[in-house]
């Protein structure tokens, strides 16, 4: 895989931090660590438990306590548009790689190839929508403005559900229930679609890959991805700091679109796209054997 990423140090790991928060000295079972406090709230002590906790775990509790900050002034998110830089401050769910939540830390952190290459690991969902006459499929070209994978083309919507009541959940049964309302909520603020076109127990849910995929040097996914469709006729009224361009296009469509070089798609579209997609398409009518798989599926 490809990043504009520093390589991770075998012997300790830096971080700059505010001169008010001291450093911790930690241990582990390749010797002694010494990790700076990333990002964390001014003034704010280390937590006791930090002390002895294994790398790879204190790295996801860091960044899960201490990620609610200030993050409009941030370097990494100057020259962005607005409305999405107040975006990264939304809330994610922060996970093991089994999907159990460890903790949450804003859509920033999460999508910061720095972190990513640490290990940090987040819930999302992916929606396929399709029209119920016709079985074509909707897509969305991503608007210029998006800081990640800004201009590409990719399924109905793709989100993640927030770390708010009603859109976590630590078993299968409660994250699927969790993922829906996400996905309800986000084609409303992308697509314009009421959320009485599209109720919660419409949506099947198919399975989860895990996949990790950089946008550019700075940005990038590590995401552990709820497969969602639905089958609904639905008014639009497209955000135009959300898409920039919609299509309904059938399955052959679509494979001419993958022809064309001009066009770019979201690494994660792409991946679902040459694995199982077009498989489940061509059994929209009768997906009972293809929905609520409980195995992640590893890209």
């Amino acid at each position: 895989m490809q990043s504009g990423s520093s390589p991770r140090r075998q012997s300790s790991i830096h971080i700059d931090i505010p001169p008010t928060i001291p450093q911790v000295p930690l241990h582990s079972s390749s010797g002694k660590l010494r990790i700076p406090l990333d990002q964390c709230l001014p003034r704010l002590p280390p937590p006791r438990w930090l002390l002895g906790a294994k790398p790879s775990r204190l790295l996801q509790r860091i960044f899960s306590v201490y990620s609610l900050r200030l993050i409009r002034g941030s370097r990494e998110l100057e020259g962005y548009d607005e409305e999405q830089v107040r975006l990264m401050e939304e809330v994610c769910i922060v996970l093991d790689e089994d999907d159990k939540p460890i903790g949450s830390a804003s859509k920033k952190v999460c999508h910061l190839m720095k972190n990513i290459d640490l290990g940090l690991l987040h819930r999302a969902f992916s929606v396929f929508l399709f029209n119920p006459e016709d079985g074509r499929l909707l897509l969305q070209q991503r608007a210029d403005e998006k800081i990640t994978f800004p201009a590409r083309w990719t399924n109905t919507c793709c989100s993640h559900p927030l770390g708010i009541p009603g859109e976590t959940g630590a078993d299968l049964a409660a994250a699927i229930q969790g993922v829906r309302r996400a996905a309800q909520r986000k084609l409303g603020q992308e697509l314009g679609i009421p959320s009485s076109q599209v109720p919660l127990d419409n949506f099947k849910f198919l399975t989860r890959i895990h996949y990790k995929a950089p946008s550019d040097g700075l940005w990038g996914e590590h995401e552990i991805d709820y497969i969602l469709f639905i089958k609904a006729k639905v008014e639009l009224n497209i955000n135009p700091n959300e898409v920039q361009a919609y299509e309904y296009v059938s399955a052959d469509e679509l494979r001419e679109m993958f022809k064309d070089e001009k066009l770019s798609f979201t690494p994660w579209f792409k991946l679902i796209c040459n694995t199982m997609l077009f498989e489940w398409w061509s059994n929209l009518d009768n997906l009972d054997a293809f929905t609520n798989e409980t195995q992640i599926r590893r890209m």
